[in-house]
């Protein structure tokens, strides 16, 4: 649970952040980490369109700069997009100068407001320079699609058992999560329609 949903002690530590959005409303947030990429950032595309949903694309700019045009194809589709470094960078494993210029390098290419650090994990001193710059956006439900540990059927259970009114729901557009994401994505929104929930982007 550690995981899949963060402390409230970790919570209290940025509490400028954003967790969860509009808790009285039975609307959930899906997001996307660490796309785009041609494997797999089309497939989720699709499905979101299938069922007429629009989501919040964190993504990294490397990625960005090596596939322009799907990264256009995003905003075209009207998805939200945010910045998630240029590299995958983690604040916590380098200087706050190294990481803030990773990071505004990144937003050249992404041109966004929304920030996401990589696995939620930052400096206090960088997350309050970052404040000035963007809207941080954390989580309130890691569905750990990327883990080798959990099958799919793991994850869309993760969904089920935590899922609940403004969840911020993190899936990962990446090789790494492809099999899991691909099973559980679509069991999960179809989970959360028959609940009742809505889906929305989180605004730019």
């Amino acid at each position: 649970m550690l995981v899949e949903r963060p402390p409230l002690l970790y919570r209290m530590l940025f509490p400028e952040t954003v967790w969860r959005i509009h808790k009285r409303e039975h609307t959930v947030y899906l997001t996307f980490d660490d796309g785009p990429i041609p494997e797999v950032t089309p497939w989720v595309l699709d499905l979101l369109d299938h069922y007429g949903i629009k989501a919040t694309f964190f993504c990294v700019g490397e990625n960005v700069q090596r596939n322009p045009e799907l990264f256009a194809e995003l905003r075209r589709r009207g998805h939200s997009v945010g910045n998630h470094t240029m590299n995958h960078l983690q604040g916590r494993d380098v200087t706050t100068k190294t990481y803030l210029h990773n990071v505004f390098r990144a937003n050249e290419l992404i041109d966004t407001t929304l920030f996401r650090p990589p696995h939620g994990l930052l400096r206090c001193g960088q997350s309050r320079v970052l404040r000035s710059r963007f809207t941080i956006i954390m989580y309130d439900l890691v569905t750990r699609d990327y883990s080798k540990k959990l099958n799919g059927e793991q994850v869309l259970n993760n969904v089920k058992r935590y899922a609940r009114n403004g969840s911020i729901i993190v899936f990962h557009d990446s090789l790494k999560a492809q099999r899991n994401m691909q099973y559980a994505l679509p069991r999960a929104i179809e989970w959360l329609m028959a609940q009742g929930y809505k889906f929305d982007k989180i605004p730019m």
